[in-house]
């Protein structure tokens, strides 16, 4: 089993990464999320997951463990495949869906391209319950913080993306740093920030 490719990325589109690993291009498919993660990186860590079929064997790329972990849950679900995960994953972040799943919000999720009433009202039930033991925060935990909170987000993410970082993934690592402590100075969220893979 491939946990994960780490190399040089080779090419990339909003559905595909191609990732050279010692002379090895692997070709992976990516939601919108990770895309937009690895966008004008030059060295990548991708996480993996193998569909082995006896018409295909795919590579499915993930930026983050949390997102693989989701779209592993996602297609669970009866009726959501891979592909149908991936749309999720591109209309979602993984803390959006999160909340969007804990709040029963199947008219969020009905607003995904191939996903109908009776789709959202299964992910909902199938992985309601499921998500809680998820490591992943739900983006209201950083919106119903302070303002001084607020504040520190956008320096951070300000400050991250000076640095020469696309300001999306920026918020997300300063949303995840803010959520495990609210009282981290902009100082240190933009020091852990630059630790993370």
């Amino acid at each position: 089993m491939i946990e994960y490719v780490r190399g040089t990325l080779e090419e990339l589109t909003p559905t595909l990464a191609v990732v050279d690993c010692q002379g090895v291009g692997y070709g992976l498919n990516i939601s919108l999320g990770t895309f937009s993660a690895i966008q004008g990186k030059r060295e990548v860590k991708l996480f993996v997951y193998e569909v082995i079929r006896e018409d295909a064997f795919q590579l499915w790329g993930f930026a983050t463990k949390s997102e693989r972990e989701l779209f592993l849950q996602l297609t669970s679900v009866s009726g959501i495949g891979a592909a149908m995960a991936r749309m999720i994953l591109s209309a979602f972040s993984p803390a959006e869906l999160v909340e969007i799943i804990s709040m029963g919000n199947d008219r969020a999720l009905k607003g995904v391209k191939g996903i109908g009433p009776k789709a959202a009202q299964r992910v909902i039930v199938d992985l309601k319950d499921k998500i809680l033991g998820l490591d992943i925060a739900p983006t209201s935990t950083v919106a119903q913080s302070s303002v001084v909170n607020q504040e520190t987000q956008q320096e951070a993410v300000a400050a991250l993306t000076m640095l020469g970082f696309s300001p999306a993934p920026s918020a997300k690592v300063v949303t995840k740093l803010l959520s495990e402590d609210p009282t981290m100075p902009v100082e240190q969220i933009i020091k852990q920030a630059l630790k993370m893979p």
